[in-house]
């Protein structure tokens, strides 16, 4: 009979090296004072692999963009999930991320036997999950989500930039600059504005 050390070992290698697809999961958009925060999980397949996968935040608009195309182009499997504005003044942006990341998981193709996540924090997901600090730059899965949620909500700002064009959300993407705080004092908020987040509380009152 094995010894209770050696089962320990042995069951802590199947659940901890669990054999199977792992996904990779980030998020863009925690930080904007406007729009919805997405997440995205991505499945690379290894017989296809992927150049040039970086946190999306070192990488230009243009290979951001030619990138994207790729990963949906070689990627096993991808998904792309948002937490609206309401979501997030309801619920608080950290809940509003962990729902997007849990959404963009549930809509992956094939289930993954395990997700890595960029960050310390983790959805709640019925599948085994690792938070990994600055994933986004060592795990390609991460990377590779990370460029799909950047590129996708970048396209959502230059896509409502259009609607309501007096607010800039084309260059800055909804972070707070100096540009977009003025336009907020000009121009009051609009739907999509953080009604909770404190420059828009502002205005609101």
């Amino acid at each position: 009979m094995r010894s209770r050390k050696f089962l320990l070992a042995e069951q802590a290698t199947l659940v901890w090296d669990t054999p199977g697809l792992v996904a990779g999961v980030d998020e863009a958009g925690r930080g904007p004072l406007a729009g919805p925060v997405v997440a995205a999980a991505v499945i690379l397949d290894d017989l296809h692999p992927i150049e040039g996968l970086a946190d999306s935040k070192k990488l230009t608009a243009a290979r951001r963009e030619r990138l994207y195309d790729e990963i949906r182009a070689k990627a096993l499997c991808c998904s792309i999930a948002e937490a609206s504005v309401e979501e997030i003044d309801r619920l608080n942006i950290l809940q509003a991320t962990l729902l997007a990341m849990r959404r963009a998981v549930e809509g992956l193709r094939l289930k993954p036997a395990k997700v890595l996540v960029d960050g310390n924090r983790l959805p709640v997901l019925d599948v085994l999950a690792e938070a990994i600090v600055r994933g986004d730059a060592t795990v390609p899965a991460i990377s590779a989500a990370s460029i799909l949620a950047k590129v996708y909500r970048d396209r959502w700002c230059a896509e409502y930039d259009r609607e309501f064009p007096q607010y800039g959300f084309a260059a800055h993407k909804g972070y707070g600059t100096a540009e977009h705080l003025a336009a907020l004092r000009a121009h009051g908020a609009c739907p999509q504005h953080r009604k909770t987040f404190a420059p828009v509380t502002e205005v609101l009152r």
